[in-house]
């Protein structure tokens, strides 16, 4: 059974899984693989796998060969070069004072190409730009206007949370994300807890927002009225994963109650009960 195998195309970037094929690869192994883009040189970052059950069911391409010793030191030679093109670049771009701001350049194993990525707030006249490229690199110059999700996806950093950021490691595609999501979990909405390198609210808002929605219209509602033990108070906070609610009592003190303890003896007062009806 053929294995799948993690390749990465620069280091530090997201990884792509691969059928290995017949191949017997193993970590660092450089391999030459088609691409929607064409032909390119990966590298192999992890130990191929055996396919499990929990495996995703969706097709991958194989693994084509490896790769010889004359295509890696061209593609060694291809990130030096793209360097220079990036240096190039930029040092244009600041000269003609252009309102837009450079991301990466990647440069086709085959030659075809120099794809320029770069953000901007809006439409950017940048004819000059690709003449100077064209003068100074002699190929066919390819500009990418991207969005600043795509640019931190294809840079990469550290989230809040320590570790690389997902849309850089593993995630296929980007899901919305609203500002209810963090509303629903409670999380501060503070723009710097909330936000990611982007700028944008934070991908990880989602993962948990399905279990919330679901956990939270089993619990009651904040501002319905309960009777506890210690008297007559109102929901104000519901913690959703420890599955308790915070009740203000009439005397001004607020204590936690598990929400099934409340639900299980009805402590609902009479009005709140005719308000449902």
């Amino acid at each position: 059974m053929n294995k799948i195998v993690g390749i990465q195309f620069k280091s530090n970037n997201k990884v792509y899984d691969f059928d290995s094929g017949h191949f017997v690869l193993k970590k660092g192994d450089k391999v030459m693989v088609i691409t929607a883009e064409g032909p390119a040189i990966g590298c192999v970052c992890a130990e191929p796998q055996n396919r499990t059950e929990n495996t995703p069911k969706r097709p991958l391409k194989k693994i084509f060969r490896l790769a010889t010793k004359e295509e890696i030191e061209k593609y060694e030679r291809i990130s030096i070069q793209e360097n220079d093109v990036f240096c190039f670049c930029l040092k244009k771009i600041k000269g003609r004072a252009l309102p837009m701001r450079l991301v990466s350049v990647e440069k086709r194993f085959d030659g075809s190409r120099i794809v320029v990525y770069f953000t901007a707030d809006g439409r950017v006249d940048f004819r000059q730009l690709v003449k100077d490229l064209v003068g100074e690199f002699r190929t066919r110059i390819e500009m990418r206007q991207i969005g600043v999700r795509h640019q931190a996806k294809m840079i990469g950093a550290l989230g809040v949370c320590g570790r690389p950021i997902c849309c850089s490691t593993f995630l296929k595609e980007f899901a919305p994300v609203t500002i209810k999501m963090a509303k629903e979990q409670n999380i501060s909405l503070n723009p710097s807890k909330i936000s990611g390198m982007c700028g944008r609210l934070m991908c990880c808002l989602t993962y948990e927002h399905e279990y919330y929605e679901k956990m939270k219209k089993n619990l009651p509602k904040i501002g319905k009225k309960v009777r506890t033990k210690d008297g007559e108070g109102k929901i104000v906070r519901q913690n959703v994963l420890k599955e308790t609610l915070t009740i203000a009592l009439e005397s001004g003190d607020e204590v936690e109650i598990s929400a099934r303890d409340l639900m299980r003896q009805g402590l609902f007062t009479k009005k709140s009960k005719r308000s449902n009806h």
